[in-house]
């Protein structure tokens, strides 16, 4: 499942979709809005995409990574439109028989998805400055 939204992630909906008896392990990442980013303090986050081919290519990433960490299922979401602090603006969910192949593939979906997905971030800082901010990968 590859989804973009504008709604609040259902996280529950997202681990139910992925779950199966076959697996033995359910990795679940979000990225959420945290209030500091350094100095400066951030009062909401903006989202915006390319939907069109963020779903391409997140589509690419989901099966580049089922392939190659033999995955029972995964599912990412990505928020676009306003995203208040606390919030997820994306969620990855991954399904698998063993937590090792679960956790790679979880860790390399979230660090891809941020350099190559065509979604982009502003940040809204508390001074009511903004600035459109580059992945970092970390």
């Amino acid at each position: 499942m590859i989804e973009i939204t504008r709604k609040k992630i259902d996280t529950a909906g997202l681990l139910e979709r992925v779950h199966s008896s076959q697996s033995g392990a359910v990795v679940l990442f979000l990225g959420n809005t945290r209030e500091f980013t350094g100095e400066k303090q951030t009062t909401w986050l903006s989202y915006e995409c390319y939907e069109s081919m963020a779903i391409s290519k997140l589509n690419e990433l989901r099966d580049h990574a089922v392939s190659n960490w033999n995955l029972l299922e995964v599912a990412i979401v990505h928020r676009i439109g306003r995203v208040d602090l606390g919030e997820a603006s994306v969620a990855i969910a991954v399904a698998s028989e063993h937590r090792a192949a679960a956790f790679d593939a979880g860790r390399w979906l979230i660090d891809t998805l941020k350099e190559q997905v065509p979604i982009w971030k502003k940040e809204v800082w508390s001074d009511g400055s903004t600035e459109w901010v580059h992945p970092d990968p970390t």
